[in-house]
């Protein structure tokens, strides 16, 4: 299928790693321009010319941090018009709320909500104007189903959630959509990370855990990158106009609900 975004701009945040990676090499596949952001270079410069050789468009990158008005700037002058904006950023470790201060919770906030409110602030109205524009929020499961141990992650992403909610309606009418994407457990660095964060509370080794989080989910296994990055793709494409507001579960099965 042609996603009908060939030539259209990207910007990427935590495009370096993992399923930030993953959504930047299949939209370059797709002959999108993308600019990738993080906060390390190396990785960065690592991912931009390993996915330019492997789909043959180039793809640029920047040192940009979206917690802050600084990295917010630096990404847009990067990137100053995209037409495609993923917002991604990996949660705290697990944790205690018991032991969390209030600059945790501001950290949480400034990472998960509020700096891809800025960002949605800054470009979807450029995006009104030249009538396109695709926005998706990499957020997690943890907002369809909350763990005690990543409230941390509950709280800030649900607040992201909530206010897409409302302003995808008021878009969409101008071919601008915005959805969030909830993946589950995915065999990525954010996981080890997690997983390394709760080794003191269950007594089992890391191992153990990796072992059980996959086999316990009903795909039997963890999710890869790339089937993230596929759907982010389509979502992103030109058939996805009529969908936004929308917070599309990749978890293998694992949430048990109906709805």
């Amino acid at each position: 299928m042609d996603l009908g975004i060939n030539g259209k701009t990207a910007l990427v945040f935590g495009g370096s790693r993992g399923m930030g990676r993953a959504v930047a090499q299949q939209l370059s596949s797709e002959g999108v321009h993308v600019v990738i952001a993080a906060r390390t270079q190396a990785t960065l410069e690592a991912a931009a010319s390993e996915i330019t050789t492997q789909t043959g468009t180039p793809v640029r990158w920047v040192i940009a941090d979206i917690t802050t008005e600084a990295g917010r700037d630096a990404a847009l002058a990067a990137c100053p018009a995209p037409d495609i904006l993923v917002n991604n950023a990996d949660g705290p470790e697990p944790g205690d709320f018991r032991t969390w201060t209030i600059d945790d919770w501001h950290a949480a906030l400034d990472s998960m909500m509020l700096g891809p409110i800025e960002m949605i602030r800054r470009t979807v109205d450029g995006m009104i104007e030249r009538k396109f524009g695709r926005i998706v929020n990499i957020v997690s499961r943890s907002v369809k189903t909350p763990q005690i141990e990543l409230g941390l992650s509950n709280g800030a992403r649900s607040g992201l959630v909530g206010f897409v909610a409302g302003l995808a309606r008021q878009t969409v009418r101008h071919n601008v959509t915005i959805n969030n994407l909830l993946p589950g457990v995915f065999a990525t660095d954010a996981q080890r990370r997690h997983i390394n964060g709760m080794l003191d509370t269950t007594g089992k080794t890391f191992d153990q855990l990796w072992e059980e989080r996959g086999s316990n989910n009903p795909a039997g296994r963890y999710g890869r990158a790339e089937e993230l990055g596929a759907l982010c793709a389509f979502v992103c494409s030109a058939h996805a106009g009529y969908m936004t507001g929308q917070s599309l579960l990749i978890d293998g099965g694992g949430y048990p609900g109906t709805f």
